[in-house]
């Protein structure tokens, strides 16, 4: 590993532990020219997961298009940022243990909406509107008589 500072090649890892998030690893790391120290974070190369959209579109996955999504459903409702990005993380690791390099986005939308249900009931009435185009009052009071009858 390259040293920040003065460009050197030779550093040495001085401590190893997990991150914060349990997904990566935290290193110190020590220069051996300079004597400086500073910290790296070493992550899994995951494939890249390609969407397909409702129109047959490709794009590549974004994690920020999900956690808008969430946190459009969640404004203004008793959840927390945590909870908000475990539900993210959670809805991530459901998606990338499939091992697909291709994946609906109709089924990305129907893991949220099944986390959002355990988390917060009106925020998955919310997310539930917008992702499923209710038309009309009926619909939506179809989706509101599933949710109460469970």
């Amino acid at each position: 590993m390259k040293c920040p500072f003065c460009s050197n090649e030779n550093t040495r890892v001085i401590d190893s532990r997990p991150a914060d998030d349990n997904s990566s690893i935290r290193r110190r790391r020590l220069c051996d020219e300079c004597g400086k120290r500073f910290t790296t974070y070493e992550k899994v190369e995951t494939i890249p997961l390609i969407v397909i959209k409702k129109d047959n579109n490709r794009e590549q996955y974004d994690r920020s298009k999900i956690e808008a999504g969430v946190l459009r459903a969640c404004h203004k409702r008793p959840v927390s940022a945590n909870d908000i990005n475990k539900l993210i993380d959670d809805v991530e690791n459901e998606i990338f243990n499939r091992e697909e390099r291709e994946i609906e986005s109709n089924q990305i939308g129907e893991i949220v909406m099944d986390k959002l249900k355990d988390l917060e009931a009106v925020a998955y009435v919310r997310f539930a509107s917008v992702y499923r185009e209710f038309k009309d009052v009926n619909t939506f009071m179809e989706e509101l008589t599933k949710l109460l009858n469970q």
